[in-house]
Protein backbone atom coordinates (compact mmCIF):
# COMPACT_ATOMS: atom_id res chain seq x y z
CA UNK A 1 0.00 0.00 0.00
CA UNK A 2 1.20 3.43 -0.62
CA UNK A 3 0.25 6.91 -0.02
CA UNK A 4 2.17 10.27 -1.11
CA UNK A 5 3.67 11.38 1.76
CA UNK A 6 3.42 15.28 2.45
CA UNK A 7 6.57 17.08 3.30
CA UNK A 8 7.22 17.97 7.08
CA UNK A 9 7.04 21.01 8.66
CA UNK A 10 9.64 23.21 10.20
CA UNK A 11 10.32 22.03 13.71
CA UNK A 12 8.98 23.23 17.00
CA UNK A 13 10.46 26.70 17.54
CA UNK A 14 12.93 26.30 20.92
CA UNK A 15 13.69 29.71 22.72
CA UNK A 16 16.02 30.61 25.53
CA UNK A 17 15.14 28.11 28.51
CA UNK A 18 12.88 28.70 31.88
CA UNK A 19 13.57 26.94 34.77
CA UNK A 20 11.14 23.96 35.71
CA UNK A 21 10.11 20.53 34.60
CA UNK A 22 6.85 19.42 32.90
CA UNK A 23 4.47 21.67 30.77
CA UNK A 24 3.40 24.92 31.87
CA UNK A 25 1.01 26.73 29.69
CA UNK A 26 1.82 30.10 31.34
CA UNK A 27 -0.33 33.82 30.27
CA UNK A 28 -2.59 31.95 27.23
CA UNK A 29 -5.12 34.16 25.87
CA UNK A 30 -7.52 33.14 23.11
CA UNK A 31 -9.34 35.26 21.04
CA UNK A 32 -12.14 34.71 18.52
CA UNK A 33 -13.23 38.39 17.55
CA UNK A 34 -14.15 40.39 20.55
CA UNK A 35 -14.98 36.97 22.33
CA UNK A 36 -12.40 36.17 24.98
CA UNK A 37 -12.44 32.20 25.32
CA UNK A 38 -8.91 32.09 27.56
CA UNK A 39 -8.24 34.86 29.15
CA UNK A 40 -4.35 34.91 30.59
CA UNK A 41 -4.56 31.40 31.67
CA UNK A 42 -1.52 30.00 34.15
CA UNK A 43 -1.39 25.71 34.05
CA UNK A 44 1.00 23.43 34.97
CA UNK A 45 0.86 19.87 34.06
CA UNK A 46 2.76 16.93 35.89
CA UNK A 47 4.62 13.91 34.83
CA UNK A 48 2.72 10.83 36.83
CA UNK A 49 -0.51 12.96 37.63
CA UNK A 50 -3.76 13.02 36.35
CA UNK A 51 -5.18 16.78 36.12
CA UNK A 52 -8.72 17.18 35.48
CA UNK A 53 -9.84 20.55 34.20
CA UNK A 54 -13.16 21.36 34.89
CA UNK A 55 -15.66 23.75 33.61
CA UNK A 56 -19.30 23.96 32.01
CA UNK A 57 -19.63 23.86 28.23
CA UNK A 58 -17.91 26.91 27.02
CA UNK A 59 -15.65 27.69 30.18
CA UNK A 60 -12.61 27.77 27.39
CA UNK A 61 -11.43 24.12 28.55
CA UNK A 62 -11.25 22.30 25.20
CA UNK A 63 -9.69 25.66 23.26
CA UNK A 64 -6.94 25.61 26.06
CA UNK A 65 -6.21 22.16 25.08
CA UNK A 66 -6.68 22.84 21.33
CA UNK A 67 -3.91 26.04 21.44
CA UNK A 68 -1.34 23.64 23.44
CA UNK A 69 -2.32 20.97 20.58
CA UNK A 70 -1.17 23.13 17.93
CA UNK A 71 -4.69 23.39 16.32
CA UNK A 72 -5.20 26.92 17.65
CA UNK A 73 -2.14 29.95 17.97
CA UNK A 74 -2.22 31.64 20.90
CA UNK A 75 -3.14 35.56 21.11
CA UNK A 76 -0.59 36.02 24.22
CA UNK A 77 1.51 33.84 26.68
CA UNK A 78 3.58 30.82 26.02
CA UNK A 79 4.21 27.11 26.39
CA UNK A 80 7.24 25.73 28.28
CA UNK A 81 8.13 21.98 28.08
CA UNK A 82 10.76 20.69 30.47
CA UNK A 83 12.53 24.66 30.75
CA UNK A 84 12.01 25.54 27.29
CA UNK A 85 9.53 27.69 25.43
CA UNK A 86 7.88 26.10 22.41
CA UNK A 87 6.04 27.30 19.47
CA UNK A 88 3.58 24.79 17.43
CA UNK A 89 2.44 25.61 14.12
CA UNK A 90 0.31 22.70 13.89
CA UNK A 91 -0.42 19.06 15.62
CA UNK A 92 2.12 17.27 14.35
CA UNK A 93 4.97 19.34 15.89
CA UNK A 94 3.11 19.16 19.04
CA UNK A 95 2.95 15.46 18.63
CA UNK A 96 6.78 15.43 18.25
CA UNK A 97 7.14 17.12 21.53
CA UNK A 98 5.25 14.38 23.18
CA UNK A 99 1.78 15.64 23.29
CA UNK A 100 -1.06 13.48 22.67
CA UNK A 101 -4.92 14.22 22.74
CA UNK A 102 -7.91 12.12 22.38
CA UNK A 103 -10.58 14.35 20.90
CA UNK A 104 -14.31 14.06 21.70
CA UNK A 105 -14.98 13.71 18.10
CA UNK A 106 -12.76 11.24 16.96
CA UNK A 107 -10.37 12.54 14.17
CA UNK A 108 -10.31 9.08 12.65
CA UNK A 109 -10.95 7.94 8.76
CA UNK A 110 -14.11 6.00 8.71
CA UNK A 111 -12.86 3.72 5.73
CA UNK A 112 -9.54 3.21 6.72
CA UNK A 113 -8.26 0.35 8.89
CA UNK A 114 -7.17 0.56 12.54
CA UNK A 115 -3.50 0.09 11.26
CA UNK A 116 -3.82 2.81 8.20
CA UNK A 117 -5.37 5.06 10.86
CA UNK A 118 -2.52 4.74 12.90
CA UNK A 119 0.27 5.55 10.52
CA UNK A 120 -1.49 8.65 8.79
CA UNK A 121 1.12 11.55 9.99
CA UNK A 122 3.84 9.42 10.33
CA UNK A 123 4.85 7.87 6.92
CA UNK A 124 8.53 7.19 6.99
CA UNK A 125 8.72 7.06 3.04
CA UNK A 126 6.90 6.38 0.05
CA UNK A 127 6.48 3.08 0.94
CA UNK A 128 4.11 2.25 3.77
CA UNK A 129 5.29 -0.91 5.96
CA UNK A 130 1.43 -1.95 6.56
CA UNK A 131 3.03 -5.23 8.95
CA UNK A 132 4.78 -3.39 10.75
CA UNK A 133 2.11 -1.00 11.59
CA UNK A 134 -0.13 -3.96 12.34
CA UNK A 135 2.39 -4.85 14.85
CA UNK A 136 2.31 -1.61 16.51
CA UNK A 137 -1.40 -1.92 16.80
CA UNK A 138 -1.36 -5.37 18.44
CA UNK A 139 1.98 -4.60 20.63
CA UNK A 140 -0.12 -1.75 22.05
CA UNK A 141 -2.90 -3.29 21.95
CA UNK A 142 -1.64 -5.86 24.70
CA UNK A 143 0.44 -3.56 26.37
CA UNK A 144 -2.50 -1.24 27.53
CA UNK A 145 -5.32 -4.28 27.46
CA UNK A 146 -6.87 -1.87 24.53
CA UNK A 147 -7.88 -5.18 22.53
CA UNK A 148 -8.29 -3.62 18.92
CA UNK A 149 -8.22 -5.52 15.50
CA UNK A 150 -5.79 -3.82 12.95
CA UNK A 151 -7.88 -4.78 9.67
CA UNK A 152 -11.18 -3.54 11.18
CA UNK A 153 -12.63 -0.94 9.35
CA UNK A 154 -13.03 1.99 11.83
CA UNK A 155 -16.66 2.26 10.17
CA UNK A 156 -17.70 -0.82 11.38
CA UNK A 157 -16.17 -0.77 15.36
CA UNK A 158 -18.78 0.65 18.16
CA UNK A 159 -17.66 3.90 19.34
CA UNK A 160 -16.05 2.65 22.18
CA UNK A 161 -13.38 0.80 20.57
CA UNK A 162 -12.90 3.50 18.31
CA UNK A 163 -11.82 5.62 21.34
CA UNK A 164 -9.23 2.57 22.22
CA UNK A 165 -8.20 3.95 18.68
CA UNK A 166 -7.67 7.55 19.17
CA UNK A 167 -5.63 6.41 22.52
CA UNK A 168 -3.72 4.27 20.51
CA UNK A 169 -2.47 7.00 18.31
CA UNK A 170 -1.67 8.92 20.68
CA UNK A 171 0.65 6.45 22.56
CA UNK A 172 2.14 5.38 19.29
CA UNK A 173 3.90 8.77 19.31
CA UNK A 174 5.46 7.95 22.83
CA UNK A 175 3.58 10.70 23.74
CA UNK A 176 4.49 12.03 27.45
CA UNK A 177 1.47 14.47 27.68
CA UNK A 178 -2.28 12.85 26.99
CA UNK A 179 -5.04 15.20 26.83
CA UNK A 180 -8.56 13.56 27.32
CA UNK A 181 -11.09 15.43 25.68
CA UNK A 182 -14.75 14.80 27.44
CA UNK A 183 -14.19 11.32 26.80
CA UNK A 184 -16.55 9.64 27.85
CA UNK A 185 -19.61 11.48 26.26
CA UNK A 186 -20.14 8.30 23.71
CA UNK A 187 -19.29 5.59 26.31
CA UNK A 188 -21.31 2.93 28.48
CA UNK A 189 -20.52 2.92 31.79
CA UNK A 190 -18.46 0.07 31.68
CA UNK A 191 -16.46 1.40 28.81
CA UNK A 192 -15.64 4.46 31.11
CA UNK A 193 -14.77 2.41 33.91
CA UNK A 194 -12.07 1.18 31.26
CA UNK A 195 -11.14 3.61 30.28
CA UNK A 196 -10.31 4.97 33.70
CA UNK A 197 -8.09 2.04 34.28
CA UNK A 198 -6.16 2.76 31.11
CA UNK A 199 -5.85 6.51 32.32
CA UNK A 200 -4.20 5.25 35.84
CA UNK A 201 -2.17 2.98 34.01
CA UNK A 202 -0.89 5.35 32.00
CA UNK A 203 -0.15 8.07 35.12
CA UNK A 204 1.42 5.59 36.79
CA UNK A 205 3.94 5.47 33.97
CA UNK A 206 4.98 9.05 34.74
CA UNK A 207 2.57 10.40 32.14
CA UNK A 208 0.78 13.11 32.36
CA UNK A 209 -2.96 13.33 32.14
CA UNK A 210 -5.01 16.03 30.88
CA UNK A 211 -8.39 14.88 31.62
CA UNK A 212 -11.06 17.36 30.54
CA UNK A 213 -15.25 17.20 31.55
CA UNK A 214 -18.06 18.72 32.78
CA UNK A 215 -18.90 15.65 34.94
CA UNK A 216 -18.58 16.05 38.60
CA UNK A 217 -18.75 12.30 39.53
CA UNK A 218 -15.82 11.12 37.24
CA UNK A 219 -13.34 13.93 38.27
CA UNK A 220 -13.97 12.93 41.99
CA UNK A 221 -13.13 9.17 40.76
CA UNK A 222 -9.76 9.98 38.81
CA UNK A 223 -8.42 13.33 39.84
CA UNK A 224 -5.08 13.88 41.52
CA UNK A 225 -5.41 17.00 41.32
CA UNK A 226 -8.44 19.38 39.97
CA UNK A 227 -8.71 22.93 38.10
CA UNK A 228 -11.57 24.73 37.48
CA UNK A 229 -12.37 27.01 34.97
CA UNK A 230 -15.45 29.49 34.46
CA UNK A 231 -15.55 32.34 31.34
CA UNK A 232 -12.12 31.07 30.03
CA UNK A 233 -10.62 32.18 33.45
CA UNK A 234 -9.12 30.09 36.42
CA UNK A 235 -11.42 30.43 39.21
CA UNK A 236 -10.10 28.08 41.60
CA UNK A 237 -7.82 24.64 42.32
CA UNK A 238 -9.79 22.11 44.14
CA UNK A 239 -8.38 18.28 45.62
CA UNK A 240 -10.20 15.27 44.68
CA UNK A 241 -12.07 14.76 47.71
CA UNK A 242 -13.40 18.10 47.36
CA UNK A 243 -17.28 17.53 47.85
CA UNK A 244 -20.00 17.61 44.26
CA UNK A 245 -21.74 20.55 45.61
CA UNK A 246 -18.43 22.33 46.54
CA UNK A 247 -17.04 21.55 42.88
CA UNK A 248 -20.35 22.65 41.31
CA UNK A 249 -19.97 26.19 43.10
CA UNK A 250 -16.83 26.91 41.75
CA UNK A 251 -18.18 26.41 38.13
CA UNK A 252 -21.00 28.25 38.60
CA UNK A 253 -20.19 30.93 41.58
CA UNK A 254 -22.81 30.15 43.19
CA UNK A 255 -24.30 27.49 45.53
CA UNK A 256 -26.23 25.12 43.62
CA UNK A 257 -28.33 22.43 44.44
CA UNK A 258 -28.06 18.91 43.01
CA UNK A 259 -30.73 16.90 44.15
CA UNK A 260 -34.08 17.19 42.72
CA UNK A 261 -37.29 17.01 44.63
CA UNK A 262 -39.41 14.43 43.13
CA UNK A 263 -42.33 13.14 44.31
CA UNK A 264 -43.50 9.44 43.31
CA UNK A 265 -45.13 9.38 39.41
CA UNK A 266 -49.11 8.72 38.94
CA UNK A 267 -49.32 7.65 36.24
CA UNK A 268 -52.65 8.71 34.32
CA UNK A 269 -54.08 7.79 31.04
CA UNK A 270 -51.91 7.06 28.04
CA UNK A 271 -51.04 9.87 26.23
CA UNK A 272 -48.56 8.61 23.71
CA UNK A 273 -48.90 5.23 21.81
CA UNK A 274 -46.01 3.98 19.47
CA UNK A 275 -46.24 0.92 17.87
CA UNK A 276 -43.95 -1.04 15.71
CA UNK A 277 -42.14 2.69 14.57
CA UNK A 278 -39.60 2.57 11.93
CA UNK A 279 -37.74 5.22 10.79
CA UNK A 280 -34.67 5.61 7.89
CA UNK A 281 -31.63 8.29 8.17
CA UNK A 282 -31.58 10.60 5.49
CA UNK A 283 -28.73 8.18 3.80
CA UNK A 284 -31.97 5.89 3.57
CA UNK A 285 -30.56 3.65 6.20
CA UNK A 286 -32.84 1.81 8.97
CA UNK A 287 -32.06 3.64 12.45
CA UNK A 288 -35.33 3.24 14.09
CA UNK A 289 -36.16 -0.59 14.08
CA UNK A 290 -39.74 -1.64 14.95
CA UNK A 291 -40.15 -0.11 18.54
CA UNK A 292 -43.18 0.36 20.50
CA UNK A 293 -43.57 1.89 23.96
CA UNK A 294 -46.76 3.65 25.46
CA UNK A 295 -46.32 7.07 27.81
CA UNK A 296 -48.66 7.65 30.33
CA UNK A 297 -49.54 11.35 31.73
CA UNK A 298 -47.84 11.98 34.82
CA UNK A 299 -44.80 9.97 33.93
CA UNK A 300 -41.31 10.60 32.73
CA UNK A 301 -39.94 8.09 30.62
CA UNK A 302 -36.11 8.45 30.07
CA UNK A 303 -34.96 6.90 26.35
CA UNK A 304 -31.42 6.36 27.35
CA UNK A 305 -28.41 4.72 25.43
CA UNK A 306 -25.11 5.69 23.76
CA UNK A 307 -25.28 8.77 21.23
CA UNK A 308 -26.25 7.44 17.55
CA UNK A 309 -28.37 4.48 18.29
CA UNK A 310 -31.70 6.23 16.76
CA UNK A 311 -32.90 7.86 19.87
CA UNK A 312 -32.36 11.76 17.82
CA UNK A 313 -34.28 9.69 14.86
CA UNK A 314 -37.21 8.55 17.10
CA UNK A 315 -37.28 12.19 18.72
CA UNK A 316 -37.48 13.72 15.15
CA UNK A 317 -39.98 11.15 14.12
CA UNK A 318 -42.58 11.97 17.18
CA UNK A 319 -42.57 16.00 16.29
CA UNK A 320 -42.99 14.80 12.26
CA UNK A 321 -39.39 16.12 11.27
CA UNK A 322 -38.74 12.65 9.34
CA UNK A 323 -40.72 10.52 7.59
CA UNK A 324 -42.30 7.50 9.19
CA UNK A 325 -41.74 4.01 7.42
CA UNK A 326 -44.04 2.02 8.79
CA UNK A 327 -45.51 2.05 12.07
CA UNK A 328 -47.87 4.06 14.15
CA UNK A 329 -47.86 7.29 16.61
CA UNK A 330 -51.22 8.05 18.36
CA UNK A 331 -51.68 11.42 20.55
CA UNK A 332 -54.16 11.04 22.93
CA UNK A 333 -55.88 8.60 20.72
CA UNK A 334 -55.23 10.56 17.26
CA UNK A 335 -53.01 9.07 15.16
CA UNK A 336 -50.20 11.34 13.62
CA UNK A 337 -48.11 9.35 12.44
CA UNK A 338 -47.51 11.60 9.46
CA UNK A 339 -48.41 14.77 10.73
CA UNK A 340 -46.89 17.78 9.89
CA UNK A 341 -44.80 19.74 13.03
CA UNK A 342 -47.49 22.34 12.85
CA UNK A 343 -50.36 20.02 13.13
CA UNK A 344 -48.20 17.78 16.37
CA UNK A 345 -47.98 20.71 17.92
CA UNK A 346 -51.47 21.96 17.47
CA UNK A 347 -52.64 18.39 18.55
CA UNK A 348 -50.57 18.80 22.15
CA UNK A 349 -46.99 18.22 21.58
CA UNK A 350 -43.89 20.68 22.91
CA UNK A 351 -40.53 19.56 22.03
CA UNK A 352 -37.42 20.85 22.86
CA UNK A 353 -34.67 20.00 20.44
CA UNK A 354 -31.43 18.01 20.21
CA UNK A 355 -29.59 21.01 18.96
CA UNK A 356 -31.25 24.35 20.08
CA UNK A 357 -29.36 26.93 17.96
CA UNK A 358 -30.54 24.94 14.60
CA UNK A 359 -33.85 23.60 15.24
CA UNK A 360 -35.27 25.46 18.32
CA UNK A 361 -34.14 28.98 18.30
CA UNK A 362 -33.30 32.16 16.22
CA UNK A 363 -30.52 34.02 17.05
CA UNK A 364 -31.00 36.64 15.29
CA UNK A 365 -34.65 37.23 16.21
CA UNK A 366 -35.73 39.05 19.50
CA UNK A 367 -36.31 37.13 22.63
CA UNK A 368 -39.64 37.75 22.31
CA UNK A 369 -40.37 36.82 19.05
CA UNK A 370 -38.25 33.59 19.69
CA UNK A 371 -40.96 32.92 22.38
CA UNK A 372 -43.76 32.61 20.01
CA UNK A 373 -42.32 30.81 16.97
CA UNK A 374 -44.95 28.00 17.71
CA UNK A 375 -47.58 29.93 17.36
CA UNK A 376 -47.06 33.63 16.68
CA UNK A 377 -49.89 33.35 14.00
CA UNK A 378 -52.41 32.33 16.78
CA UNK A 379 -54.37 34.85 19.39
CA UNK A 380 -53.86 36.34 21.34
CA UNK A 381 -50.56 37.21 18.82
CA UNK A 382 -51.78 37.82 15.70
CA UNK A 383 -54.71 39.89 14.35
CA UNK A 384 -55.87 38.44 11.19
CA UNK A 385 -52.90 39.20 9.19
CA UNK A 386 -50.97 41.22 11.59
CA UNK A 387 -49.18 40.66 14.67
CA UNK A 388 -49.86 42.28 18.06
CA UNK A 389 -46.55 43.41 19.78
CA UNK A 390 -47.37 44.29 22.84
CA UNK A 391 -49.06 41.00 23.41
CA UNK A 392 -46.00 38.99 22.13
CA UNK A 393 -44.02 42.29 24.65
CA UNK A 394 -45.73 41.30 27.26
CA UNK A 395 -45.84 37.34 26.96
CA UNK A 396 -42.23 37.20 26.82
CA UNK A 397 -42.05 39.73 30.16
CA UNK A 398 -44.18 37.56 31.92
CA UNK A 399 -41.97 34.00 30.87
CA UNK A 400 -38.49 36.13 31.30
CA UNK A 401 -39.59 36.50 35.26
CA UNK A 402 -41.20 32.86 35.58
CA UNK A 403 -38.24 31.31 33.81
CA UNK A 404 -35.73 33.64 35.35
CA UNK A 405 -34.10 34.27 31.63
CA UNK A 406 -31.08 36.57 32.33
CA UNK A 407 -31.76 39.58 29.96
CA UNK A 408 -32.68 43.10 30.34
CA UNK A 409 -34.61 43.10 27.71
CA UNK A 410 -36.79 41.00 25.94
CA UNK A 411 -36.44 42.93 22.75
CA UNK A 412 -32.23 41.75 22.49
CA UNK A 413 -31.57 39.41 20.44
CA UNK A 414 -31.62 35.89 20.74
CA UNK A 415 -28.10 35.65 20.00
CA UNK A 416 -27.21 37.47 23.32
CA UNK A 417 -28.41 35.00 25.52
CA UNK A 418 -26.00 32.42 26.96
CA UNK A 419 -26.58 28.62 26.47
CA UNK A 420 -28.66 28.22 29.53
CA UNK A 421 -30.55 31.63 29.35
CA UNK A 422 -31.32 30.12 25.53
CA UNK A 423 -32.52 26.95 26.29
CA UNK A 424 -35.10 28.29 29.19
CA UNK A 425 -36.80 30.32 26.35
CA UNK A 426 -36.93 27.22 24.37
CA UNK A 427 -38.45 25.28 27.39
CA UNK A 428 -40.11 28.50 28.28
CA UNK A 429 -42.07 28.32 24.71
CA UNK A 430 -43.01 24.67 25.04
CA UNK A 431 -44.27 25.00 28.59
CA UNK A 432 -46.62 28.37 28.03
CA UNK A 433 -49.41 26.34 26.75
CA UNK A 434 -51.45 23.28 27.73
CA UNK A 435 -49.56 20.03 26.55
CA UNK A 436 -50.48 16.60 26.30
CA UNK A 437 -46.87 15.19 25.37
CA UNK A 438 -43.40 17.03 25.77
CA UNK A 439 -40.79 15.85 24.09
CA UNK A 440 -37.30 17.01 25.12
CA UNK A 441 -33.59 16.15 23.73
CA UNK A 442 -30.81 16.19 25.63
CA UNK A 443 -32.68 19.18 27.37
CA UNK A 444 -29.77 20.09 29.50
CA UNK A 445 -26.57 19.75 26.71
CA UNK A 446 -24.45 22.70 26.82
CA UNK A 447 -25.99 24.41 29.90
CA UNK A 448 -24.55 25.32 32.87
CA UNK A 449 -25.21 23.68 36.40
CA UNK A 450 -27.29 26.25 38.13
CA UNK A 451 -29.77 26.05 34.57
CA UNK A 452 -29.55 22.47 34.70
CA UNK A 453 -31.17 22.54 38.06
CA UNK A 454 -33.93 24.92 37.08
CA UNK A 455 -34.56 22.93 33.49
CA UNK A 456 -34.92 19.74 35.95
CA UNK A 457 -37.04 21.43 38.28
CA UNK A 458 -39.40 22.33 35.61
CA UNK A 459 -39.66 19.48 33.92
CA UNK A 460 -40.68 17.46 36.69
CA UNK A 461 -43.14 20.26 37.88
CA UNK A 462 -44.18 19.72 34.05
CA UNK A 463 -44.78 15.79 34.74
CA UNK A 464 -47.22 16.85 37.68
CA UNK A 465 -49.64 18.49 36.36
CA UNK A 466 -50.30 15.11 34.26
CA UNK A 467 -48.29 15.31 31.05
CA UNK A 468 -46.60 12.65 29.87
CA UNK A 469 -42.58 13.36 29.10
CA UNK A 470 -40.36 11.99 26.91
CA UNK A 471 -36.80 12.65 27.85
CA UNK A 472 -34.02 11.58 25.70
CA UNK A 473 -30.41 12.26 27.10
CA UNK A 474 -27.02 10.49 26.90
CA UNK A 475 -26.21 11.45 30.52
CA UNK A 476 -26.82 8.19 32.92
CA UNK A 477 -27.20 10.80 36.11
CA UNK A 478 -29.82 12.89 34.19
CA UNK A 479 -31.51 9.55 33.55
CA UNK A 480 -31.51 8.46 37.26
CA UNK A 481 -32.57 11.53 38.45
CA UNK A 482 -35.74 12.18 36.47
CA UNK A 483 -36.86 8.89 34.93
CA UNK A 484 -40.10 7.12 36.33
CA UNK A 485 -39.68 4.72 33.78
CA UNK A 486 -36.15 4.27 31.34
CA UNK A 487 -36.65 2.35 27.91
CA UNK A 488 -32.80 1.70 26.74
CA UNK A 489 -31.78 2.03 23.18
CA UNK A 490 -29.13 -0.31 21.32
CA UNK A 491 -29.02 0.15 16.99
CA UNK A 492 -32.34 1.20 16.47
CA UNK A 493 -34.19 -1.46 18.99
CA UNK A 494 -35.60 -1.42 22.43
CA UNK A 495 -33.54 -3.46 24.57
CA UNK A 496 -35.87 -2.93 27.48
CA UNK A 497 -37.56 -0.96 29.75
CA UNK A 498 -37.19 -1.03 33.13
CA UNK A 499 -37.49 1.15 36.82
CA UNK A 500 -35.14 4.06 37.37
CA UNK A 501 -33.34 2.09 40.63
CA UNK A 502 -31.99 -0.42 37.53
CA UNK A 503 -28.15 -0.31 38.30
CA UNK A 504 -25.82 1.59 36.29
CA UNK A 505 -24.21 -1.81 35.92
CA UNK A 506 -27.21 -3.31 34.12
CA UNK A 507 -27.94 0.09 32.49
CA UNK A 508 -24.59 -0.07 30.83
CA UNK A 509 -24.64 -3.77 29.92
CA UNK A 510 -28.08 -3.09 28.11
CA UNK A 511 -26.50 0.10 26.42
CA UNK A 512 -23.96 -2.13 24.91
CA UNK A 513 -26.68 -4.43 23.51
CA UNK A 514 -27.64 -7.10 26.20
CA UNK A 515 -30.94 -8.05 27.34
CA UNK A 516 -32.12 -6.62 30.75
CA UNK A 517 -32.11 -10.76 31.92
CA UNK A 518 -28.73 -11.59 30.95
CA UNK A 519 -27.39 -7.86 31.93
CA UNK A 520 -29.15 -8.77 35.52
CA UNK A 521 -27.40 -12.84 35.11
CA UNK A 522 -24.25 -11.35 34.38
CA UNK A 523 -24.35 -8.52 37.00
CA UNK A 524 -25.26 -11.17 39.63
CA UNK A 525 -22.71 -13.58 38.81
CA UNK A 526 -19.71 -10.93 39.28
CA UNK A 527 -21.26 -10.05 42.68
CA UNK A 528 -21.38 -13.33 43.89
CA UNK A 529 -17.68 -14.20 42.45
CA UNK A 530 -16.63 -11.14 44.41
CA UNK A 531 -18.17 -12.44 47.28
CA UNK A 532 -16.48 -15.76 47.43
Amino acid sequence: MTRPVPHDPPAPEVSAPDRGSGLRLKGITKTFGSFVANDAVDLDIRPGEIHCLLGENGAGKSTLMNVLYGLYQPDGGEIVIDGAVRHFADPKQAMAAGIGMVHQHFMLVDVFTVAENMILGREPGLVVDMKAAKATVRALSARYNLPVDPDALIEDLPVGVQQRVEILKALANDAKYLIFDEPTAVLTPQEIDELMVVMQNLRDEGRGIVFITHKLREVRAIADRITVLRRGRIVGQAKPGTSEAELAQLMVGRAVDLSIDKEHAAPGAVRLAVDELTVANAAGAIVVDGIGFEVAGGEILCIAGVQGNGQSELADALLGNVPVLSGRIRLDGADISHATPKRTIAAGMGFVPEDRQHDGFIGSFTIAENLVLNRYDTAPFARGLSLDLKAIDDHAVALRDEFDIRTPDVQNPGSSLSGGNAQKVVLARELSRDLSVLVASQPTRGVDVGAIEFLHRRIVAERDRGTAVVLVSTELEEVEALADRVLVMYRGKVVGIVPPDTSREVLGMMMAGVSHDEAVAVSRAAGEGQGE
